[in-house]
């Protein structure tokens, strides 16, 4: 299992709404948070192995934009 971090412009609680369900759908996720404190807006992924673009196009899809920040913690 891995954990990914992501650099995001998911600013609020309405946002986080907007991304769950997109987020929910993807299997090879365990587990995800954003810190909306954070000025990077820091998405926190548990996953399996290559899912750090999935989790981009995922994203994307819901309107949002993403850059990796870390792959392995």
């Amino acid at each position: 299992m891995n954990k990914l971090k992501f650099r995001t412009n998911v600013n609020c609680g309405h946002c986080i709404a907007k991304i769950t369900p997109f987020m929910d759908e993807v299997k090879s996720i365990s587990e995800w948070k954003v810190d909306t404190d954070n000025p990077d807006k820091i998405l926190t992924v548990k996953c399996e192995d290559g899912t750090g673009k999935v989790v981009i196009e995922t994203l994307g899809k819901a309107g949002y934009t993403a850059e990796i920040i870390t792959d392995r913690l």
